[in-house]
């Protein structure tokens, strides 16, 4: 196992000679100053024997380990209680990420037990404990204003994550059109005095690529410190929030071993319903670190550009833009592709192609190179007719209710066992739960429409049998609290208003 007594440093995915930081730098920083993203100068590795001293940890211990293995300016003992937090039995009841069967080839892990019910919480329950420590690490005494843009999940999440946090405050951006209605509830009924959530006209790439903006805005940036404030991030692209995604897929392995699913130090493949590339990157790590996991299937809705860079090498976000029964996954531009390409590729490449992407929307990679991510990695897409039957026979081939996320990484699970058979067990990335996307769901279980806003829920627990989870009982009943709606290009003076520095 790579020692916690080596310093792990962070450098640019677009910088072949920038500084390298440390990990509470990276984490408190959140974007390079480049605009590239933070990624760890070398992956440490586990061994045989060291999956089997993990299979006899809690989640908690598994979860501080391989942190303590990147994050190597923070003591065990600070990760430990900081996990041990983070994941209790009271966030996370009955535990942070089980792995249950769903049928005899796959297996669901599944992330949405914590308090706001999706796999972002996996993440975001420690990840405000990591910035807290990091900006006294840094002897940073400015605020810390945490930028989100959100498809549905990661916003609640973070909002609840870091609601009355001490030094941090948190604005939310999402489209206003573009998620579910239980998404929509669980934000703007968000209570905190640290808190800001605004609707914005336009889809969730408007969302991100206006973040990506505002952080590159070095004007908005002096306005912002002469406020005593600086901007960080929570989405995806801080490592503080990628690097406890690793945690799970370990924690997976182990726990199929033990359970008889797979022999000590055979392989599994991992399916991953993704939009923005975060998720299955986590578990690539993994891969690296030495987790026997051979093929990574990358799940893809509608909006099928990762499918289509998969299969053809070209990336290509200039395309029709789909609303789909799965919003967190409407997404064009996959941000943490440009960690896999980096490690492949380096980082001048990376530099070159993340240009083109930002002046012409597409670049196409050379044939060589698309070899080496083509020998690991499979891409296949769901319609929404083939999502909805992959909910209906989840369900009533197996008794087993899934959401509209996940049910798009078992259709391309399914694809991946039909072209090349059951060669290994595959570990699902169950991603949130089914009360999450109730009308979708039991409109496809019972193949018919189903009742309007939160009634779906009551409905879907009627035709299930499945208890809604506590966290998204009521919502209806709360009040909202944030009801704004802007143009997603007034995204820059929402951010100075909210900071106090207009």
């Amino acid at each position: 196992m790579y020692k916690t007594g080596n310093v792990m440093k962070y450098k640019s995915t677009r910088s072949t000679n920038g500084e390298a930081v440390s990990a509470a730098v990276a984490i408190k920083n959140g974007l390079a100053p480049d605009g590239g993203l933070y990624m760890p100068e070398s992956i440490p590795t586990l061994s045989a024997g060291d999956l089997a001293e993990l299979a006899g940890m809690s989640y908690p211990e598994r979860a501080a380990r391989i942190l303590s293995l990147y994050l190597t300016d923070y003591t065990e003992e600070e990760l430990l209680a900081d996990c041990r937090a983070a994941y209790a039995e009271s966030r996370f009841p009955g535990g942070a990420a089980p792995v249950r069967p769903i049928d005899g080839d796959v297996y669901s892990l599944e992330l949405w037990h914590g308090p706001t019910s999706a796999f972002k919480d996996m993440a975001l329950q420690i990840m405000p404990r990591l910035l807290s420590r990091a900006l006294k690490k840094t002897g940073e005494d400015r605020t810390a204003l945490i930028l989100v843009a959100t498809s549905g999940d990661t916003g609640k999440a973070a909002l609840e994550g870091y609601r009355d946090v001490d030094g941090v405050k948190i604005l939310v951006f999402y489209p206003t059109d573009g998620v579910s209605r239980i998404q929509k509830l669980q934000m703007t009924t968000q209570e905190g005095k640290n808190v800001g959530v605004r609707g914005i006209y336009g889809n969730f790439d408007d969302a991100q690529s206006g973040v990506k903006r505002i952080f590159s805005d070095a004007a908005m940036a002096e306005k912002l410190n002469a406020s005593g404030v600086f901007l960080s991030s929570a989405n995806s692209i801080n490592w503080g929030r990628l690097a406890p995604q690793i945690a799970y897929y370990v924690s997976a392995y182990c726990d199929m071993v033990a359970a008889g699913h797979v022999a000590e130090g055979a392989p599994i493949d991992v399916a991953v319903p993704t939009g923005n590339f975060g998720n299955i990157f986590a578990a690539y790590l993994a891969r690296l670190m030495g987790v026997p996991i051979g093929r990574l299937i990358c799940a893809s809705n509608s909006n099928n550009v990762l499918t289509e860079f998969l299969e053809t090498g070209t990336y290509d976000r200039n395309r029709t833009f789909h609303m789909t029964v799965s919003p967190s996954m409407d997404i064009l531009i996959s941000s943490n592709l440009e960690r896999l390409l980096y490690l492949v590729l380096g980082a001048e490449k990376t530099a070159d192609y993340m240009k083109k992407l930002s002046e012409i929307g597409v670049y196409s990679l050379a044939e060589e190179d698309m070899a080496e991510i083509k020998k690991i990695f499979v891409g296949y897409s769901c319609d929404e007719a083939e999502t909805a039957e992959n909910i209906r026979t989840a369900f009533t081939r197996y008794g087993y209710l899934i959401d509209t996320h996940t049910a798009v990484g078992y259709g391309a699970a399914r694809k991946h066992l039909a072209a090349f058979g059951a060669k290994r067990p595959i570990v699902l990335a169950s991603t949130a739960s089914p009360y999450k996307f109730a009308p979708a769901v039991y409109s496809a279980v019972k193949e018919a429409e189903a009742p309007e806003g939160t009634e779906a829920l009551l409905a879907l627990e009627k035709l299930s049998s499945v208890k809604i989870p506590a966290p998204l009982s009521g919502l209806d009943e709360k009040p909202i609290l944030h009801a704004e709606t802007i143009e997603h290009t007034a995204m820059p003076e929402a951010v100075l208003a909210f900071a106090g520095a207009n």
